[in-house]
């Protein structure tokens, strides 16, 4: 009776049932990835449609979980979906980090989630980083310029052949740092050899000394070998030190010169100023004599006359020798 009642006041109900159960089933798929779930569970992963949902609340997109994590199941990796979850959270690369452990285990590398995902947090690429330890990495030098012991510059270029320590990559040093390592290890090789010659007929003593100095400690790469590329002789530079040396001691030495014209103009100077001050006594002196009787007029006269004779012989001497110049020109 009840239901003849609720068929007779709510016409066409069926049709609103079947509406109703098309949007719940829409809203389920809008707010669980039904489809990545299915996917996930076709491949092997065992994660729930509850976890899923779970991600979206936490805004994590499931895509960036479940797919890794079908990538490593397929690979034979363990690895569990929280961990990817929070190194996603914590603003890592999760698709490098799984390429990275599927590299390692295929070359042998003893590679662990935790440290595959703290390289990634470091800036470093870990899937470049296992890469480059399986096919090691050529870096050549810039031309480093070293002076041996008989002065000749030599231009020497290197190629430096890396491959990566995984254990140090978290806190080692660069690229930069090795090459500025290998460009110290020439210039010392370089400079603790006698002639330039001896370099020139062995270069492999550079490699080879170079490698003993271990200039990989400490830095995120191993140094394979160290191979001499091309070396090149440059300038004579003991001889430019030597002309700059000359040079300096000319500098030197017309200065001192000059310092000590100086000095004799300047004593030149003062004797012929004690020569005026002593020529200005003599009128005082002659006063003097005379008031004391030592020197009569008549000496005076004499001495005034021979005076006069001698600037007159004086300006006749210039005035011929004026003439004859004259005459010549």
């Amino acid at each position: 009776m009840n239901t003849i009642i609720l068929e007779t006041s709510i016409p066409g109900w069926p049709i609103i049932l079947a509406a109703v159960v098309v949007v719940l089933i829409l809203v389920l798929f809008c707010v669980v990835p039904m489809g990545m779930w299915i996917s996930a569970v076709a491949s092997g992963v065992k994660i729930n449609i509850f976890s899923l949902v779970g991600m979206k609340i936490r805004r994590v997109k499931p895509a960036r979980i479940v797919a890794p994590m079908i990538k490593a199941t397929k690979a034979g990796l363990k690895v569990k979906t929280n961990e990817l979850e929070a190194h996603y959270l914590a603003g890592g690369d999760v698709d490098s980090v799984i390429n990275a452990l599927i590299a390692a285990e295929r070359a042998g590398i003893a590679l662990t989630f935790e440290q595959a995902s703290a390289i990634d947090l470091a800036g470093r690429n870990v899937f470049e980083a296992v890469k480059m330890s399986v096919t090691p990495k050529v870096i050549e030098t810039p031309q480093i310029s070293a002076v041996a012991k008989d002065g000749i510059e030599l231009l020497v270029k290197a190629r430096v052949t890396v491959r990566t320590n995984i254990n140090q990559l978290i806190g080692g040093a660069g690229e930069a740092t090795v090459l500025a390592r290998v460009g110290e290890g020439i210039v010392t090789t370089v400079g603790s050899a006698t002639t330039h010659s001896s370099v020139l007929e062995n270069p492999d003593d550079i490699s080879k000394v170079v490698l003993e100095k271990g200039l990989d400690s400490g830095t995120a790469y191993e140094i394979i070998s160290i191979d001499i590329a091309d070396i090149d002789i440059g300038r004579n530079i003991g001889a430019n030190l030597q002309s700059l040396q000359a040079e300096a001691n000319t500098k030197i030495a017309q200065a001192k010169a000059e310092e000590r014209r100086a000095m004799a103009v300047a004593l030149e100077q003062e004797m012929r100023a004690e020569v005026v001050k002593a020529e200005s006594e003599v009128p005082k002196a002659m006063a003097e004599a005379l008031r004391s009787g030592n020197v009569g007029v008549l000496d005076y006269y004499k001495l005034q006359n021979i005076q006069a004779d001698t600037k007159m012989k004086n300006d006749i001497g210039n005035g011929v020798i004026d003439f004859v110049d004259k005459k010549k020109n």
